[in-house]
């Protein structure tokens, strides 16, 4: 049996863009048509880089930061949901557009605390650096019991999120996500969401490991980079709201 349980028996992980259609994959593909771990890092490289260069342009032209943001939210839902096997294509777009828009929202935040950029962005390479050497070590592992928790975490989030973006139409939202909130339940409220996020990492190490021990289609190198960048864009958006929540009190 597999050391991994970022997939089940059932092809399905905790990872939102993980949980469909992984059942039917080919098991027996020529060596050059695998997916390898090499491949995978590489492609992640890939779009940190298109992330990057999108977050300057944002950052100088904060206008873009909403087209962009919904262009990014479209093509992640048409990578996930429709074409895992396209992700060559659509997550290059989906790390250049949502750069754009983390560029925008960052010059918003620094705007309002000055400096809260590079401790973001420092702490979230922190964070990933740091769970890859504890991962790779075998000090967290990521056991069906853990994935399941991690499951019912980001599941929670997201309603979490929807109320609150049902309630803005109202006039009104859930002040414990505002990242003006400086009290102790709001920041205590982003610290569980920065801890479930960071477990999403775990996660998202042990499928692109156990997709390459598998021999999962090449495109799989992609699908797994995409999905590792929708963790760490969702992870840096909350150190983000949870500095600013910091320094505000």
């Amino acid at each position: 049996m597999s050391r991994h349980s970022a997939i089940n028996r059932f092809g399905r992980s905790a990872n939102p863009a993980f949980s469909r259609g992984f059942e039917n994959f080919a098991e027996s593909l020529p060596l050059s048509e695998r997916m390898t771990l090499d491949g995978a890092v590489n492609k992640t490289g890939i779009l940190l880089a298109l992330c990057f260069g999108g977050a300057c342009v944002g950052w100088n032209i904060p206008a873009l930061m909403i087209p962009a943001g919904i262009t990014g939210f479209i093509l992640a839902l048409v990578t996930i949901f429709r074409s895992k096997e396209k992700a060559g294509t659509t997550a290059p777009f989906y790390a250049l557009a949502q750069g754009i828009f983390l560029g925008g929202i960052t010059f918003m935040y620094e705007s309002a605390f000055e400096g809260i950029a590079i401790q973001a962005i420092g702490l979230t390479f922190g964070i990933l650096a740091s769970l890859l050497v504890c991962y790779k070590s075998g000090l967290i592992k990521p056991t069906e019991n853990f994935r399941l928790m991690v499951a019912a975490g980001v599941g929670g989030i997201m309603i979490l999120y929807l109320v609150s973006f049902v309630m803005s139409f109202f006039g009104s939202g859930i002040s414990l996500l505002s990242p003006t909130n400086g009290s102790l339940m709001s920041i205590g409220l982003s610290l569980g969401i920065v801890c479930v996020a960071s477990c999403c990492l775990v996660l998202d190490f042990d499928f692109i490991e156990e997709g390459a021990e598998r021999g999962m289609p090449k495109y799989m190198e992609w699908y797994g980079a995409f999905s590792l960048m929708v963790t760490l864009i969702w992870l840096y958006l909350e150190i983000l709201r949870l500095i600013a929540k910091i320094r505000s009190r």
